[in-house]
């Protein structure tokens, strides 16, 4: 039986109230940030997507392409905010959560608006002035318009940490916890939905600048559809002769070798011709030497049914990137 003495709080009243004082901390954070956010948001509205819509610089699908779902996402945080600043966090939240596909349409977008904004600034003298002026306004302390889209997505990240952290220090008696940990649970679902796009994105770039960078009739479509890991320098031992310098591209399912064009090669100057295609699923994975970590660099045997290639390095942690690269895509393709 546990006894209690005037004055003196037991260990789970402790722990409530640290629970309480975390809660209130998070909820004030979660407070501030969003006026600092709805500020932000206001102001690209104001002196960037507001007059741009009313003089016309831009046409109608340049400037959606530039901004996406920002007016929206700028209303829902217009919405949010009252019942934060009323201390309404899980009816506020609850009602955020239905605005949250916005955010997932952003971040589809925004590749697209950034291709759209340095190409109005490269073409658009008019446009180009415009941003300059605007960026140099006081309100936006130094920061430019490339700086502040990716704002909606920042701050997604934020809302995920704010809001779990709000929903695990609300004590299951507590009228909002059930708001707050559904809150919690969608907005991280959310977020890592948009992680995942900006994975997608970031994959495709490396893709197009691989496939750039690749020339001839057998280089055409080689990337389509695929994940890219790593590429760089290594050079190929033969059975006899001296090792030769290759360029490779490693994939989750293949590894691409490729070899330099001359360099007075007229049209593809600058570009590789794909060598050979190696599929990670068929791969033995092994070091000859290279162990250590000393300044010698080491050795990597790749066995394929048919062949076997050794590649070797002068730098030790340059090979010790090819083998965790190469060990993770081969347990890619078993699993």
């Amino acid at each position: 039986m546990e006894i209690h003495y005037p004055g003196v709080r037991s260990p789970v009243q402790e722990q409530r109230a640290r629970w309480e004082r975390k809660r209130a901390c998070t909820a004030q954070e979660l407070l501030e940030t969003e006026r600092r956010y709805q500020e932000q948001l206001g102001l690209v509205t104001t002196y960037f997507l507001g007059i741009l819509k009313a003089k016309g610089t831009l046409r109608p699908p340049e400037l959606q392409a530039l901004f996406g779902s920002w007016e929206l996402i700028c209303g829902a945080s217009q919405e949010l905010l009252p019942y934060l600043e009323g201390g309404c966090w899980g009816q506020g939240l609850e009602g955020f959560c239905r605005h949250l596909e916005l955010y997932n349409q952003f971040a589809a977008n925004s590749e697209r608006s950034q291709t759209t904004l340095q190409e109005q600034l490269k073409k658009n003298k008019g446009f180009r002035r415009f941003v300059r002026l605007q960026e140099s306004r006081p309100e936006f302390g130094g920061l430019q318009l490339q700086d502040l889209l990716p704002l909606p997505l920042q701050r997604l990240q934020q809302y995920e940490n704010l809001v779990i952290a709000l929903a695990e220090n609300t004590g299951p008696n507590s009228p909002d916890h059930q708001q707050l940990t559904r809150a919690a649970r969608l907005i991280s679902e959310t977020a890592q939905r948009v992680h995942t796009i900006g994975q997608k994105q970031k994959n495709d770039q490396h893709l197009r600048r691989v496939q750039a960078l690749l020339s001839g009739r057998q280089a055409k479509g080689l990337t389509s559809g695929r994940w890219f890991l790593r590429q760089g320098w290594l050079l190929v031992v033969p059975p006899h002769g001296e090792p030769r310098p290759r360029m490779f591209f490693l994939f989750t399912d293949v590894l691409l070798m490729a070899k330099p064009r001359p360099p007075l090669h007229l049209l593809q100057s600058g570009t590789f011709a794909c060598k050979a295609l190696y599929p990670m699923a068929q791969c033995q994975l092994s070091r000859v030497f290279g162990h250590s970590g000393g300044p010698c660099g080491g050795l990597l045997s790749l066995s394929f049914p048919h062949e076997k290639l050794l590649l070797m390095s002068t730098d030790q942690e340059e090979l010790s990137r090819w083998y965790h690269s190469l060990t993770w895509a081969i347990s890619s393709q078993k699993n």
